[in-house]
């Protein structure tokens, strides 16, 4: 969850600091990033480098450098086995050609860390109409991932993925732009954590409970709709809002909702200050505590399949240099954002506590800081 989780924040960051709706070739510019994730015995810190170029008169492309080093000792890890570090590595390459109102946009995407190396390649359209007033996007992705177990050679499961997505955004006054996104995503394969148990009663363990391995269906499809709106305030300040909907075939439903302010200060500062509610209900198969072993065809414990709510408070600052530019470069933009998350399981129980009995032990909440920074130049 905070691993995916950053991800997002920083390329919806990144996006924010680049947005536009014409049909044109993305900017030449280059983006620098180190970000640092703390909470719930989780840290997660690395940079992330980011250039796209326009190489011919309709053809931009882009690659992008990332590297998360992760270091472990989550309610999870502490309570069923030992901590740990890793190391993941995330390479990507894409292009973009323009066609008159037509953008076409391919992509390479890997992922590779000790256990799991992620691959997805991606095709998609963009097109605008009735005077760039309205952008209609379309996209195709597939993803193949091979799954190992550290320890156990013999161990090898694969995944496979297909999303699909479909997006509208409209300027429906000089104020007021507004979009829709429908995203659907099939997975198939080995889709749970080779190392997550779940635990059942057992009235012979001294505990009162033991584990067994976790057992997810083969297969999972979700839906999300989103809808987003970015209204402009006088003296250059804007007002952005979002609201997410996910279903999926494993029972779990989440609501998401966003509401963001962002005011020029002092010249050439910029304050952005937002909050982020997050609510799902469990999966079908999910339980804190199982009533006995093999009680169910599939079982799981993982807390991010679990009810939980998460609240998201952050503030970010940025700073244009070189407003006149510098020998090649344009303009240059520094930026810093800190993210506060506080995330509360609603039957999810914290283990660390060995004087109650199975099943009535403290439900478990965390809090977790997100510190970014971004340095981007245009050339």
């Amino acid at each position: 969850m905070s691993r995916t989780f950053l991800c997002l924040l920083a390329l919806a960051t990144l996006s924010w600091l680049s947005c536009g709706h014409a049909a044109v070739l993305p900017e030449d510019r280059a983006d620098a990033l180190y970000h640092r994730y703390d909470g719930g015995g989780v840290t997660i810190d690395g940079p992330s480098l980011l250039v796209r170029k326009q190489v011919a008169k309709n053809v931009s492309v882009a690659a992008n450098y990332y590297v998360d080093s992760i270091s472990s000792a989550s309610i999870d890890v502490v309570t069923t086995a030992s901590a740990y570090s890793e190391k993941r590595t995330e390479m990507s390459v894409g292009a973009d050609y323009l066609y008159n109102s037509t953008i076409f946009s391919t992509g390479y995407k890997n992922s590779d860390e000790s256990d799991y190396t992620a691959n997805s390649a991606y095709f998609g359209v963009s097109q605008d109409l009735f005077g760039a007033l309205t952008n209609i996007s379309m996209s195709y992705a597939r993803g193949w991932d091979d799954v190992s177990r550290t320890g156990d050679s013999e161990f090898s499961e694969d995944v496979e993925r297909h999303s699909y997505r479909l997006g509208i955004s409209q300027i429906l006054t000089r104020n007021l732009l507004m979009g829709m996104t429908l995203e659907t995503i099939t997975d198939e394969g080995f889709l749970n954590n080779p190392y997550r148990s779940v635990r059942y009663l057992d009235p012979d363990s001294e505990r009162g409970y033991s584990y067994q391995a976790e057992i997810y269906p083969n297969t999972r499809t979700s839906t999300a709709v989103s809808v987003r709106g970015r209204y402009r305030l006088p003296y250059r300040a804007a007002l952005h809002s979002e609201y997410r909907f996910f279903d999926d075939t494993w029972g779990i439903a989440a609501h998401t909702g966003e509401l963001g302010y962002t005011q020029p200060v002092w010249g050439r500062w910029m304050l952005d200050l937002s909050y982020r509610y997050y609510t799902q209900t469990a999966a079908d198969f999910y339980s804190d505590l199982f009533s006995r072993e093999d009680a169910q065809n599939y079982m799981a414990r993982d807390k991010e399949l679990s009810d939980f709510d998460s609240h998201t408070l952050g503030i970010g600052v940025s700073y244009e240099i070189l407003p006149e530019g510098w020998r090649f470069f344009e303009k240059g933009n520094l930026s810093v954002r800190y993210n506060y998350i506080y995330f509360d399981y609603e039957n999810f129980r914290d283990l660390r506590d060995d004087g109650n009995a199975p099943g009535t032990e403290p439900l478990y909440n965390f809090s977790a800081n997100v510190v970014q920074f971004f340095f981007s130049v245009w050339f």
